[in-house]
């Protein structure tokens, strides 16, 4: 069933992935829980990129090759969870050779009538792209895989008025833990996120250097993500964790110390000053710099004259 279009192959049903992999129908037309020593289509015979209609939660116990994050390759062998949530576009990895585990596979009609389906979003690594996998430790594997058995558990179990709360609630779970795990993930990685943190300071003092580009507009967040080789919410969690600001707060701390040089070297108008910094229109760029120093440019250019 290898698609030759390029397009993606779509998958609307749980139960039409199934018949994909070779896997016997799912035990709920709603959610499986799929072992990938059961798949018996040969990845030639697969698609080359998907499109899914439901959640996606795929726990590889062993990795073999190199995973690339930014600019840098790094070698994980301990295996780690990444996550997809529906009209994501998934492709497949030629790096991954040898891998084991399992996938969890959530249709949203699964979640309706719970908060969960309000708040799994909520969650920013479903946002994250695939070479921004969660890494597991030995202890946090271990965590991780008891939370797996007990869904495995209670979909093979008989179903009663409980089961998909029961259910549900190991999800939140392992969601949860997803989350705890990647703060320790962007600690741990501290020397390779800081690098990424120094070249995000580079593009944006080149940008705000560069007379050409300011005349297109501020760089935005996806401009940077981009440059950068990262998911926009993974950049933004990434520095949140080493910052407490998120990218666009960085894009807007260069802009006001941009401002500022301008302001107080340059015997411009705060409208040239404005104009010099790609702002069409001197009001957007007064609003946001009396929010980011409690005064207008005017204030600010008075205040410093005076000192």
């Amino acid at each position: 069933m290898k698609n030759e279009s390029g397009r993606p192959h779509k998958f609307s049903s749980i139960s039409g992935l199934h018949r994909a992999l070779g896997l016997p129908k799912p035990l709920h037309p709603l959610i499986s829980l799929v072992n990938y020593a059961m798949i018996t289509t040969p990845a030639s015979e697969l698609p080359q990129t998907l499109l899914l209609d439901f959640y996606k939660i795929s726990y590889k116990t062993k990795l073999q090759g190199k995973i690339k994050y930014g600019q840098h390759y790094y070698d994980f062998d301990e295996g780690g969870i990444s996550f997809v949530s529906p009209n994501q576009i998934i492709a497949a990895s030629e790096d991954e050779k040898d891998y084991s585990g399992y996938t969890l596979l959530i249709h949203p009609d699964f979640l309706r009538s719970y908060s969960l389906a309000k708040t799994i979003l909520q969650y920013g690594f479903f946002s994250y792209s695939a070479n921004e996998a969660l890494y597991l430790s030995e202890k946090e594997k271990k965590t991780i895989s008891e939370v797996f058995e007990h869904i495995l558990l209670e979909l093979n179990g008989a179903i009663d008025d409980f089961s998909q709360d029961v259910i549900i609630s190991h999800i939140e779970v392992l969601l949860n833990y997803s989350n705890r795990f990647y703060k320790r993930q962007f600690i741990t990685r501290k020397a390779a996120n800081h690098d990424i943190l120094t070249k995000l300071e580079e593009m944006l003092n080149h940008y705000f250097n560069d007379k050409e580009s300011l005349m297109k507009g501020l760089p935005t967040v996806q401009y940077l993500a981009d440059k950068l080789n990262l998911s926009p919410r993974y950049l933004g969690d990434l520095l949140r964790s080493l910052t407490g600001l998120n990218t666009q707060q960085h894009i807007h701390e260069k802009l006001i110390e941009k401002a500022k040089q301008y302001l107080t070297s340059d015997n411009l108008s705060v409208a040239e000053v404005a104009y010099q910094l790609g702002f069409e229109h001197p009001q957007s760029f007064n609003k946001i710099f009396k929010k980011k120093t409690n005064l207008t440019p005017v204030e600010f250019k008075h205040t410093f004259n005076k000192n």
